[in-house]
């Protein structure tokens, strides 16, 4: 008496994590770094922080009875390269619509918010990263230009290292804004720094929510 032959039994796990969110994460870094606008943009973003902060702070140190607050001056290379991080957003988004590769992107995650929530961890967290790097950079750049001068400052001063975390968070963010919705932001600021900083993030969660709703609904 011979034993019937059994079937071969094939399991395939189930992939980890929440819809493969780590997968969609590796996918979109790979495409920012593709995309040739993004050095292009990231060295203007330099630029702008270092030399326009290298700048002011001379003109400050030459100008002893010019008394404003250094730290001010230290970054005003912010106020250029919030246009920069907003180009490089623009472009990171835009590049994959014109070329067509948005489709392959959904086809291969069908589940939009996946893809959405991919590209702002990896816009967020590159302008998070640079962002921090530049504000503490040139602070410690225009310091010691500062140095000796009426208008040192130092690290340890009162605020300064709040200043320069919440630069980085603020250059983030505008990151993550340039990649939903692109509205016009009108008024003038007039909370504190924090309350501005969470407003920002409002602003930033709202239009990527914006965004992830148009992904679900228009891209199909």
């Amino acid at each position: 008496m011979t034993t019937p032959p059994t079937e071969a039994v094939f399991s395939v796990d189930a992939p980890s994590g929440r819809a493969g969110l780590r997968h969609a994460v590796r996918a979109e870094w790979t495409k920012f770094w593709s995309v040739r606008s993004t050095p292009w943009s990231l060295f203007a973003l330099v630029v702008a922080t270092i030399g326009l902060g290298v700048l002011s702070t001379h003109a400050l140190r030459t100008q002893p009875g010019f008394t404003t607050d250094p730290i001010r001056r230290i970054l005003v290379g912010f106020n250029l390269s919030q246009f920069a991080i907003g180009v490089l957003g623009v472009l990171f988004l835009s590049a994959e619509y014109g070329t067509g590769q948005i489709r392959s992107t959904l086809s291969a995650m069908p589940r939009r918010p996946v893809v959405v929530g991919a590209k702002a961890i990896v816009m967020g967290g590159v302008g998070l990263v640079v962002g921090e790097i530049l504000a503490f950079v040139a602070f410690f750049i225009g310091s010691s230009m500062l140095s000796g001068s009426p208008s040192q400052v130092s690290i340890g001063d009162p605020g300064v290292v709040r200043v320069l975390v919440e630069s980085g968070i603020y250059i983030a963010l505008l990151g993550l804004i340039s990649i939903g919705p692109p509205p016009r932001l009108q008024g003038t600021p007039v909370f504190s720094p924090l309350v501005g900083l969470i407003i920002l993030a409002a602003y930033a969660l709202v239009l990527l929510s914006g965004g992830c709703l148009l992904m679900i609904r228009r891209d199909s």
